[in-house]
């Protein structure tokens, strides 16, 4: 090799020397969120950090804000698809907590959510909400809190007022199905009468 190609060849070596310091130095001194991934999930066993939150309206009765902390959160083997993949990670999220102890909820939501959600209630009064759709275990904590999140904000919202003429329009159709449902039973009992043999007084 001549001596144009040796002096190319150690141009390129100090060039990629720099290059890679550069590289590393970089990443020491490059900006990260404390809600960047690393940080969020810094270990397979997603352990999860809650940020400070300050409500935008304090006497709101529920902001959105579900505190990680007082979630009782377990991972196990997911029974959907996915063939062997299923088999080897803890997908399926579970995602709980006991309903009577919930400080950060007001009384009037724990309420709503004990009547309208009996089902989702185990014996020891836990609300119970799961999810198993995705393979990913970080996605389905993700929609398991989004499910929490809408039973609660369905929770917090004030009834529906109905108008006086939603009112009649109800009561009208109440009474147009007693009408029919009469009109039905004088039908049929008049069709049996039909069929009775003649009776003859002697």
């Amino acid at each position: 090799m001549n001596i144009v190609g040796k002096q190319w060849i150690k141009i390129f070596k100090t060039d990629i020397t720099r290059y890679n310091n550069f590289c590393i130095l970089g990443k020491v001194l490059t900006y990260k969120s404390a809600f960047s991934l690393d940080k969020l999930y810094p270990t397979s066993n997603l352990k999860i950090f809650t940020p400070t939150f300050f409500p935008e309206d304090p006497n709101a009765k529920f902001t959105g804000h579900i505190p990680i902390k007082e979630l009782d959160i377990t991972y196990s083997r997911s029974s959907g698809a996915g063939g062997q993949h299923v088999n080897r990670t803890n997908s399926k999220v579970d995602v709980r907590f006991r309903l009577k102890d919930a400080t950060w909820l007001s009384d009037e939501i724990k309420q709503k959510l004990l009547e309208q959600h009996q089902n989702k209630l185990s014996k020891g009064g836990y609300l119970i909400v799961k999810s198993e759709i995705t393979r990913s275990q970080q996605l389905n904590l993700a929609d398991a809190l989004e499910k929490l999140r809408k039973l609660i904000w369905d929770a917090a919202k004030p009834p529906k007022e109905i108008s006086p003429e939603s009112v009649e329009y109800k009561r009208k159709l109440a009474l147009k199905a007693a009408r029919q449902r009469l009109f039905e039973k004088r039908r049929l009992s008049e069709k049996r009468q039909s069929r009775l043999p003649p009776r003859i007084d002697f």
